[in-house]
Parts: C-alpha cells; structure tokens; sequence
C-alpha cells in the first residue's frame, strides 16, 4: 500500500487508471470498492473550500477516508483565493491526503454561477491566484481538472497561462462547456494537452467499455484515464481494462459477482452512514443491474428497499436465478 507520504504522481504504473470525482458518487465506500477493483488512484467528491474555510460539518464529512483508498486525492473547488489557501493548509495538516486536486472543469450551473468550477477556467488571471493559494500553502502534489474548452479559453490557453506554476497532474475532460456530459470527446485536444503539460495527464470522458479506453489510450498518448460516468454499476472495468492491456481479452462478471460487490458497498454505506447509507446506495443499485435480464422488474424492487436485509434477500434470489 501507498503511503501518503510516499506519493508520486509519476511513480504509478503505466496506463494509470484513476476513478474521477463524482459528486454524491465517490464517497469513501464507493472509492474503496474502486480500489479493490484495480483503480490505481482514486479522488474525493468535490469538496467546496469555503465550505471548509467556514467549517462546515456538511463540508468535513466528505473528506473522511480510509487507509484502504490510499491513493486518494481531494478535489476542492471554489472562486476565493484566500479560501484555496486555508483549504490547503487544512488539508495538508489535518486530513493529509495523497494529493489536492482543483475543480476547473464542473459545467453545473450553482458552481459556475459562484466563479468556481468552468467559470474559473475562463479566467486565467484568477486561475493563477488560485493555483498559486494552493502552492505556497501545500507539500503535496496539486493538479488540475479541465474542460477542453470553455467559451473561447481551450486547455492549451489555460496552460499556457499557467505555466509558471508546478503542477504534478493534469486531468482533461474531453468534452467542451457546452457539451456537457454527452457527445464525442476532442481527442486531438486531449492529445495537444498531452505535449504541452509537462506533468501526468488523464484522459477522462466518454469510456464505457475496456475498448474505449484502450483505444482512448492509444489515440491521445496520455499516462492515464480517469474513469467516471463509464465505471457506475461497473467497478470491475478497472479489472477488464487491465485484463484487455494484458491478454487481449476479459471477462464478465457473473450476476452473483456482482452481487457480492453490491453487498460489499452496501455494507460499507451502512457502516458510515448508517440506514441512510442505504438510501442512498438505491441509486448504485440501478446503476449494477442494468444490463441483467429483467433489470427494470429488479430496480423496482431495489429502490423500495430500507434496510440492507431487505436488499440482500432481493439479490440473493435473482442470483439464483441468473448465476
């Protein structure tokens, strides 16, 4: 295991398979789950640094972690110079995680709207404030998430703006502001991202199966990819992406497998969360069965679950009837 002390970006083996930040997606279960599976490196939700500046109990809660997720990094985002420099120490000091990530790349409106997140992107002057805040108040490795564009500002605009500040990783979102979470990414962008950062850069968007991700691999030159929309409900395509590099080939899981890694997660939430960590495992649920035979019938069932003996006896039932 990594220790957090020990962590070097460029240290990880080759392809590096990340699960990206996913807010009310990536909390602690769900990245130690990511991380039997095969991730190399895992990040937090997005974690607001003037929610952290303000001491938020709602804020602190998402930070929490175990050494089992090692290596995790931390995504903040924000717009207030002073805020990222407090979030750093903080971080640093207290929860010392493997690396602080900065959010430059979050379309939704409510984040956009507070100058953080894709707003922050198209202003490079503050970008700059930014990133330095983080700098002078952290010895852990900082990197970035990005949009390929964002209005007129592209990736390689933001680089270049940039430049001057030692960054360890760069993650591109292949998708510009307007395009959202839909459509194809810009490859080209990704790939021109690729020669100008000196550092790691991940390749992240629109890889659902273990051949998209080879092929994104193969196209952009990138060290990495980070995972997201395309792993919900498929934790084991870190296994089947290492499996197709290695052999050509993979497996699908049967549907006791997965089964049992639902189980596992769903343990996991109840533990830190307690019967609302049931709840909100619905949403997981729907994601795993959603390519299993009947899954509509099945989801109906699972979302009116409230406690996880409920869920398990739904389970265990059709995993006698699919294997």
């Amino acid at each position: 295991m990594t220790k957090i002390n020990e962590f070097a970006w460029e240290n990880l083996p080759r392809p590096i398979l990340a699960l990206a930040p996913m807010a009310g997606v990536t909390d602690s279960p769900f990245r130690q789950i990511c991380r039997e599976a095969g991730a190399d490196v895992v990040y937090s939700e997005m974690i607001s640094v003037t929610g952290l500046f303000h001491r938020s109990p709602k804020t602190s809660r998402l930070f929490k972690f175990t050494p089992r997720e090692h290596p995790l990094i931390i995504q903040v985002f924000g717009a207030i110079p002073e805020h990222f420099a407090y979030a750093a120490k903080y971080l640093t000091e207290q929860v010392r995680p493997a690396g602080i990530d900065i959010n430059f790349g979050c379309p939704v409106r409510d984040v956009i709207n507070t100058g953080a997140g894709c707003y922050l992107m198209k202003n490079p002057a503050l970008a700059k404030e930014v990133l330095s805040a983080v700098r002078e108040n952290t010895s852990l490795p900082v990197s970035i998430k990005t949009r390929t564009q964002v209005g007129e500002m592209t990736v390689l605009d933001l680089l270049e703006a940039i430049k001057t500040i030692p960054l360890q990783a760069l993650m591109v979102h292949g998708r510009s502001f307007s395009q959202k979470f839909s459509g194809a990414i810009n490859i080209e962008m990704i790939k021109e991202a690729k020669k100008m950062f000196k550092g790691i850069v991940l390749a992240n968007g629109n890889m659902n199966t273990p051949e998209q991700v080879g092929e994104v691999l193969s196209q952009t030159g990138c060290d990495g990819v980070g995972l997201a929309r395309g792993i919900l409900g498929k934790p084991y395509l870190f296994t089947q992406v290492k499996e197709l590099l290695a052999t050509g080939q993979y497996t699908k899981p049967l549907f006791s497998a997965v089964v049992q890694t639902i189980l596992k997660q769903a343990q996991l939430m109840q533990k830190e969360k307690g019967d609302h960590g049931i709840i909100e495992m619905r949403k997981h649920l729907g994601w795993y069965v959603h390519d299993f035979p009947g899954a509509k019938n099945l989801r109906n069932q699972l979302y009116r679950c409230l406690t996880y003996k409920e869920m398990t006896e739904i389970l265990l039932e059709n995993s006698r009837r699919f294997g």
